[in-house]
């Protein structure tokens, strides 16, 4: 054997040198396919997620319909009759004046004749159809205007509303519907506060989108609650109609955002609005 041929050891030690670079190629291969893999996978599971969660906005926006058309359905079937109650009811208040008892009575008919054509009306705004007409505006100037008229009810209370938002905020909305939103979770947020309280309305922008927060330091709602908060008629409250919230939602339908009710580690609720 020459000095210049390879021994068998120093082949030997090249293709094991050889071996281990193609190992180490098809690891390298194989971590790069694992994390593509991975990747693609969560992809696929937040994708499915926001599948779920916009299948189950639009059966509750197909409930909310179904439910609307039944409801004026009934208010028109309703408010003809109310018509004649209310008459002959003013028509007997007349006739009966001059017996205190009698007339007294017969005025209680009156007023909830009166608290029904006022619900029917309710009934009859929330079917009409709501068409936004959104356009570039202030909507910081927006929120603070809105909260500014639904701290009128605070007043009332001992509960505190604080508003954060930067100084200007372009956006497009319809300020007139948007606002009266804003006052009716304001309003819905201060009722849910059994004593003192604090409600706090921030708004901000993540990805172009607004982001509309109402949090109150109240009960919290359970578990069933959530579940039916926006359908039309629900209402934890002895006065109220429940159309409040449903008709926030379809506000914000209307500007193709979604509406969330959620609790807050600790105690209280939050209403999130993502326009």
């Amino acid at each position: 054997m020459t000095a210049t041929e390879p021994t068998t050891s120093s082949v030997t030690a090249e293709r094991v040198e050889e071996l281990g670079r193609i190992i180490m190629a098809y690891s390298e291969v194989t971590e790069r396919l694992q994390q593509s893999h991975d990747q693609l996978n969560g992809r696929v599971q937040q994708l499915q997620a926001e599948l779920s969660e916009k299948n189950r906005q639009l059966e509750r926006s197909n409930r909310l319909a179904a439910l609307g058309e039944m409801a004026a359905g009934l208010a028109h079937e309703i408010r003809n009759p109310l018509g004649g109650i209310q008459l002959y009811a003013s028509m007997l208040a007349q006739d009966v004046a001059d017996r205190p008892e009698s007339h007294k009575t017969v005025i209680k008919i009156i007023g909830g004749v009166k608290r029904l054509e006022g619900l029917v009306s309710q009934v009859l705004h929330f079917t009409r159809e709501i068409s936004a007409h959104p356009a570039e505006c202030d909507a910081a100037q927006v929120v603070r205007d809105a909260v500014e008229l639904a701290q009128l009810k605070a007043h009332e209370r001992p509960v505190t509303v604080t508003c954060h938002t930067p100084n200007s905020l372009i956006h497009s909305l319809d300020e007139r519907l948007f606002g009266q939103a804003i006052i009716n979770l304001v309003h819905n947020a201060i009722e849910a506060i059994d004593g003192v309280g604090t409600v706090r309305v921030s708004l901000t922008t993540v990805d172009g989108k607004l982001i509309l927060s109402i949090d109150d330091s109240g009960p919290g709602l359970a578990p069933q609650v959530l579940d039916r908060i926006f359908n039309p008629f629900f209402t934890t409250k002895d006065d109220g109609t429940g159309l409040g919230l449903a008709i926030v939602h379809r506000i914000v339908e209307a500007h193709g955002g979604t509406i969330s009710a959620s609790n807050i580690p600790g105690g209280g609720a939050r209403f999130e609005v993502r326009v």
